[in-house]
């Protein structure tokens, strides 16, 4: 009989003591990030499971599904609204969970599922995880994940083609000085829209340049900078994709500081269609990915998956449409 890996075990192969393992676990303060990050990759690597974790395990489900997000911004808000319009009738409530992002991605989130599987939940949908090799007690259901293990299941909007037609869109207005405003390098969804943004440039014979190109990272503040850059050029773009509607609301307020006005100036399109985009003045065009749906998906999928049935798709593409409103114009 295999005996079950004990909390000295994983202090004496991480190297510290037992006091510090047991605050890495609860994440109580005085522990070092990178230490926290090494006891919880040793916890993984025995399937460490503390006597609250195992009591659990050992005991009638909990009837609680976990959301994991980075941060509680527009996008992660609407996949919580799909992921409780499925759950309404059902008998599972939501957890929706943002741990510390003290260190690295892959340490956060190793940390936050620790904490969560097997002793609050008993399933978790994760919302932009930046790694997907981690250990959970409990299925798993990953949306617009970084690349890594491709047999955990994931939903995603089209990325690809939303880019595409966002800066088709803008070609056909007119314009040649396209800039992009890219999201997080390390995002499938980033990576597609840059992709697409580049293809529908040569698709409409207008050359690359790489001086009309920042990275916003998905956020306002990064975004707010990227935009600067941009706009105080010599030659600007005359439109802008960006990646998102958080990074297009940041370009037009940029914009709008230095006197460039939107649509006569300045054409922008976002990428979610948040609430936000259409409160605008002027409203904003964007990209519609469905982000109520994502979450409904996922959510379906993970309760398959707790009730132990397999899935029809493990993974599901959902398409994205332009909305036109009153960010874009031809140019001047």
């Amino acid at each position: 009989m295999t005996t079950r890996p004990t909390i000295h075990d994983v202090a004496r192969v991480a190297g510290v003591s037992v006091a510090t393992v047991s605050k890495a676990m609860n994440g109580r303060y005085g522990v070092a990030a990178e230490t926290v990050d090494r006891v919880m990759t040793v916890v993984a690597e025995l399937g460490y499971a503390s006597s609250l974790v195992a009591s659990s395990m050992r005991s009638r489900t909990t009837g609680v599904i976990g959301v994991l997000v980075a941060d509680f911004e527009p996008f992660s808000a609407e996949i919580l609204k799909g992921v409780g319009a499925a759950l309404h009738d059902s008998s599972y409530d939501v957890l929706a969970y943002s741990g510390s992002r003290q260190g690295n991605g892959e340490g956060w989130e190793r940390r936050s599922l620790s904490r969560l599987s097997g002793t609050l939940i008993d399933g978790v949908i994760m919302v932009t995880p930046t790694v997907v090799n981690v250990a959970a007690e409990v299925p798993i259901v990953l949306i617009d994940p970084h690349t890594g293990r491709a047999d955990l299941p994931t939903v995603e909007s089209d990325s690809l083609g939303g880019a595409r037609n966002a800066t088709r869109y803008l070609a056909e207005l007119g314009h040649r000085r396209i800039g992009f405003v890219g999201g997080r390098p390390d995002l499938k969804s980033s990576r597609f829209r840059d992709t697409g943004y580049r293809e529908a440039l040569g698709a409409a014979g207008i050359p690359f340049d790489a001086d009309l190109v920042r990275v916003g990272f998905y956020s306002g503040d990064a975004a707010r900078d990227a935009a600067r850059s941009l706009l105080v050029q010599k030659h600007p773009p005359t439109a802008v994709f960006a990646a998102n509607d958080l990074s297009a609301i940041a370009l037009i307020e940029v914009a709008t500081e230095l006197g460039i006005r939107v649509p006569e100036d300045l054409s922008v399109v976002g990428f979610d269609d948040v609430p936000e985009a259409s409160r605008l003045t002027p409203a904003l065009t964007t990209v519609r990915q469905p982000m109520h749906q994502i979450g409904h998906t996922a959510a379906e999928m993970l309760t398959t998956l707790m009730s132990g049935q397999s899935l029809a798709k493990t993974h599901v593409l959902l398409p994205t449409r332009l909305i036109a409103r009153a960010t874009t114009a031809p140019p001047r």
